[in-house]
């Protein structure tokens, strides 16, 4: 294969790649975006075994390339195939994990390796900007890895549930944060003035500083900020793979990385619009961090339960019904029951539409994946902003497991910490209903007003069992 040949190959791989990001953009293509991406990058990974053959690589040493492809493939697709979709978010960061990993080995074995930079370069000067820029490249794409390594494992624990989601506020943070970057920066002088590779003690230090900020960085991160980062993990993930494409060379790995990062800071950027935030505020701030100037206003008043075959009358009997899903409802695995609910209300003349918050669940998109994966129609699931307006039209909403999205202390009460974020106002409709085991303050850790609404209700117990009741009471009898 000649260079030319490999150069369209990775082109051609590149395009699928770019339609995989096409296809994924909405649910109806999705598998299809898939699709492409597989065949992108089995075309690459073809394309870059034989130019290492044509480069005087031995057959054995492809062999075990394609063992270890071979045995990752496996463990990737076993992992995809059993996890469930409550884990799904701890799937993707610790996947982001193994991204950045990677960009610092990267980094490490050609630091240490054959200087290939070298290549082309015919006098002293080419030959001091080659190694200047790659040792550049090798600083940024490693620094870059090791923060997004620690960060994402960070990230897969608090998702987990192994650490804590309230965040870690360490006295004066931004400034050990701006002194951990000063580090990485300053050591970059003596790693740049090393010989050979006596730099890499420079290396490993820097290596070091940036893991340190990369968990500080996430510590910091409130609960309700945690779809966000999952998006912002991605997108350093991509740029951690686009710098470890320039330290090889390979300008597929260029491509593919920063269509990765750019497409998850446009993710990131327009997930915080939603929430009225800035991506700086959520890395340095968070929801939930208790930093508001003023406390929140105390929560009381009287909680008004109902029974199953109540609220089961009011659905049947209602005109418009809008349910809003969240995390709950992926743990306690109801959107089937949810799906069913909602066929059977259709089927009785009931107008029912879905309304998904911007930051619902763990994941950026989690509640449409799961909605998608019991079978509700793509039309009737509507963003926050589509559906907003029309609550106060509605006869019933049922809130199923979610809290801090529908909270109105993030419009009403200044000293809340997620005073500010747009919240689905579920609260203008006839009545409101939410579905909880409890009484249980939401992941950002503050209480809601909601549950004291005079138009709202409680309905306890396990939200899939709940919703079954609902289906039997409100399918027709006989």
């Amino acid at each position: 294969m000649t260079p030319g040949m490999s150069i369209v190959a990775y082109l051609i791989a590149g395009v699928f790649f770019i339609r995989s990001l096409g296809g994924l953009s909405k649910q109806e293509t999705a598998k299809n975006g898939n699709l492409f991406g597989v065949v992108g990058m089995v075309l690459a990974i073809v394309v870059t075994a034989v130019t290492w053959l044509q480069h005087g690589a031995s057959v054995t040493a492809v062999a075990v390339l394609g063992g270890a492809i071979g045995v990752g493939a496996i463990v990737g697709a076993s992992m995809a195939r059993k996890v469930e979709m409550t884990g799904m978010p701890e799937l993707v960061a610790i996947l982001h994990s193994f991204v950045g990993l990677a960009a610092v080995l990267v980094g490490l074995s050609s630091y240490m390796g054959p200087q290939a930079h070298a290549a082309g370069a015919h006098t002293a000067a080419e030959l001091h900007t080659a190694r200047v820029v790659h040792q550049i490249e090798l600083w940024i794409g490693i620094a870059v890895g090791a923060l997004t390594f620690t960060g994402s494992v960070i990230a897969w624990a608090k998702l987990k549930g192994t650490l804590s989601g309230k965040p870690l506020l360490l006295p004066g943070r931004h400034v050990l944060n701006l002194l951990i970057v000063a580090g990485i920066v300053g050591l970059a002088v003596p790693f740049m003035a090393a010989e050979g590779s006596s730099g890499l003690v420079w290396v490993l230090a820097m290596t070091a500083l940036a893991g340190v900020l990369g968990v500080h960085l996430v510590m910091a991160i409130g609960g309700a900020d945690m779809p966000v980062v999952v998006s912002l993990l991605n997108s350093y993930s991509g740029w951690a793979a686009a710098s470890a494409g320039f330290v090889l060379n390979n300008d597929l790995l260029i491509v593919t990385g920063a269509l990765v990062g750019a497409s998850g800071t446009i993710l990131s950027i327009i997930m915080c619009r939603a929430m009225n935030r800035s991506i700086l505020n959520v890395v340095f701030g968070g929801f939930g961090t208790g930093e508001s100037k003023t406390s929140a206003a105390p929560v009381d008043g009287e909680v008004r339960e109902i029974k199953a075959d109540e609220l089961a009358e009011r659905l049947a009997n209602a005109k418009s019904v809008i349910v809003v899903p969240g995390y709950g409802m992926a743990v306690a695995r109801a959107q089937n029951s949810v799906n069913e609910l909602c066929r059977t209300l259709r089927d009785r003349g009931v107008k029912v539409r879905f309304a998904i918050h911007p930051v619902a669940g763990r994941l950026p998109g989690h509640m449409n994946v799961l909605l998608a994966e019991a079978g509700v129609p793509y039309d009737i699931v509507l963003e926050m902003e589509e559906i907003n307006h029309d609550f106060e039209r509605t006869d019933v909403v049922l809130v199923i497991g979610a809290n801090d999205i529908v909270n109105p202390a993030a419009l009403d009460d200044p000293g809340s910490p997620i005073y500010g974020m747009p919240v689905l106002e579920v609260w203008k409709s006839a009545m409101v209903v939410v579905s909880k085991r409890g009484m249980a303050a939401g992941y950002a850790g503050i209480e809601n007003p909601l549950f004291f609404h005079e138009n709202c209700r409680m309905l306890f117990g396990d939200a899939k069992k709940s919703v079954d009741a609902l289906v039997t009471a409100v399918r027709p009898k006989g």
